[in-house]
């Protein structure tokens, strides 16, 4: 049982970790850790995919060597595109064990649950598996991430009741997003008193850097106060959230963070209605839904940085003709390929939580950038 008074309600997420090199940068992480730690604060939480595999190791390094076990907790996921047999999963978990070089996880998650991967955790009965890790004490809680329409997560829940929590994309932008589906989702879980963990509360950074007119109604109420910060805590005023991931990717992140959660104040009437107003703005250019969770990166074949090219695109839907763009564009294509490099091969498509049509993305990128 999980315990939400003892949970901390922001959590440190190792997808966007600092690189230095092309390397995670380790000692910065260390320092981040130790902030982190030394403000009352324990959660942990990475994945067998992130930063290539890399991240999983950063944890041994950056925590599990240089602190106490029972001073923190850390989580991970099964990736169950990585599985052709049952023993798989075992072999799996095994290397997470060895890469963290902890005994035990004390949340193992089963990653990414949507419509077109479910089948396959039930077909490999991965269910069952994890309650029997939990049996042999290699892992202390036991639930998934979800990516799927709320019919689907109802569906896991009735047949799957041993679940003992749920993380879910959830942010101010998505509340009422049909393709993400957030205030549904969280309504099932609330109903049924299962403990949920948010990821993407700042939308990739979507949120961290709005349009600087959503900035300016941001500080007309909250002159010193983040744009990341009033995303943070539309999601820290809600009941039923155990832990908010925050993927923080410097030391600047890190103590923003912790001021907002060090004496944390929920939104209260006044900014909710600012927090929907901004929603309106925002949403009336169309952006693309992308979270840089770099999931699509590692197997393209032509190495297109497509989360940075739809960074850009999203900029120029807001500015079009923005000269500042274009030139950081023709940087970014001499460290990778150009949008129009896209053979259309589906690989990003088939690995990318938000379900982008990302093949059609991409030309529209080519036309805007290559030029």
């Amino acid at each position: 049982m999980i315990e939400l008074a003892k949970m901390p309600k922001l959590g440190f997420g190792l997808m966007r970790l600092p690189e230095k090199d092309g390397q995670i940068d380790i000692e910065q992480v260390s320092r981040m850790t130790d902030a982190y730690l030394a403000a009352g604060l324990n959660y942990f939480d990475t994945a067998y995919v992130y930063h290539g595999g890399r991240s999983e190791v950063a944890a041994r390094e950056a925590i599990v060597k240089r602190h106490p076990r029972d001073s923190f907790t850390l989580a991970t996921k099964m990736p169950i595109w990585e599985v052709r047999q049952n023993s798989d999963l075992d072999r799996l978990f095994e290397v997470q064990l060895e890469r963290a070089g902890v005994d035990f996880y004390d949340f193992y998650l089963l990653h990414a649950i949507a419509e077109d991967k479910y089948d396959q955790y039930e077909k490999y009965d991965a269910f069952s598996w994890g309650l029997k890790k939990k049996e042999e004490g290699s892992i202390r809680h036991f639930g998934f991430s979800f990516h799927g329409t709320p019919g689907l997560l109802e569906q896991i829940l009735d047949k799957h009741p041993e679940v003992e929590f749920v993380q879910i994309q959830l942010n101010y932008l998505d509340w009422t997003n049909p393709g993400v589906s957030s205030q549904k989702l969280y309504e099932i879980l609330s109903e049924r008193n299962i403990p949920i963990i948010v990821m993407e509360p700042v939308k990739g950074g979507t949120l961290a850097a709005p349009a600087p007119a959503v900035m300016e109604k941001f500080r007309s109420m909250r002159p010193d106060a983040t744009a990341a910060s009033w995303a943070l805590r539309f999601v820290g005023s809600l009941p039923g959230v155990a832990t908010i991931l925050s993927g923080m990717s410097n030391e600047e992140q890190m103590r923003d963070n912790l001021k907002t959660f060090t004496g944390f104040e929920p939104l209260s009437d006044e900014e909710r209605k600012l927090i929907n107003e901004v929603t309106q703005d925002i949403l009336s250019v169309p952006q693309i839904g992308c979270t840089a969770c770099r999931y699509c990166c590692d197997g393209c074949p032509q190495s297109i940085n497509i989360p940075e090219i739809f960074r850009m695109v999203n900029s120029l839907r807001r500015e079009p003709g923005d000269a500042r763009i274009l030139q950081g564009y023709r940087e970014l294509i001499t460290q990778s390929g150009k949008a129009g490099d896209c053979i259309g091969c589906g690989q990003c498509e088939g690995v990318c939580p938000q379900h982008l049509p990302i093949i059609e993305l991409m030309r529209e990128a080519s036309e805007l950038l290559d030029k």
